[in-house]
């Protein structure tokens, strides 16, 4: 039996069918928490291209590093800063014309091993946090100091400042980072 025209159309017409049943649900879970339903973040649509887009990596060459440093007392947030590589290329410029968000931190080394760090990442002059991080340095026989963080921020709108702020049990750590992120 092959698939007919006719059997794609049924298809297509019950795909729309449960595309505005699922649009209805959404707006009354919103209504119920005195929040607006948004086709752009709460659609069907828009969730298939939360898990199917193209991602881009932060920096983009394998010479290029990003860097964050922990506060110069232990155990405190450090100032906030801009995340920026070691050519002055910030995360913010891949953000200039584009909303989007962070899909992953990955660690790639640490100047410390066996010690606690704690990352916030923000947009915007008020700082408004997007993400958090908490991972543990060390060795391989316990944990490996390159670790993936799975990340489900909040969007970073376009033409916003991405800061960072860090904080580890030990005074001016330091741990280096890439980012994998796509638009909306």
């Amino acid at each position: 039996m092959g698939v007919t025209r006719r059997k794609i159309a049924d298809l297509i017409t019950r795909a729309k069918g449960l595309n505005v049943i699922h649009d209805n649900e959404i707006q009354m879970m919103h209504r119920s928490v005195n929040e607006t339903y948004e086709r752009s973040r709460d659609s069907l649509e828009s969730q298939g291209i939360e898990s199917h887009h193209e991602t881009f990596i932060f920096p983009e060459d394998t010479d290029e590093t990003v860097t964050f440093t922990a506060s110069n007392v232990a155990n405190t947030f450090g100032a906030w800063a801009e995340i920026v590589d070691n050519n002055a290329v910030t995360l913010s410029s891949k953000f200039a014309s584009n909303e989007g968000h962070i899909s992953a931190v990955m660690v790639e080394d640490v100047s410390v091993k066996e010690k606690t760090f704690l990352i916030e990442i923000a947009y915007g002059a008020s700082k408004i946090i997007i993400s958090r991080h908490r991972f543990v340095s060390g060795e391989t026989t316990k944990l490996p100091p390159i670790q993936q963080i799975r990340v489900r921020s909040l969007d970073i709108p376009a033409g916003e400042t991405v800061y960072y702020r860090m904080k580890c049990d030990q005074a001016d750590a330091t741990c280096e980072l890439s980012f994998r992120y796509h638009y909306h």
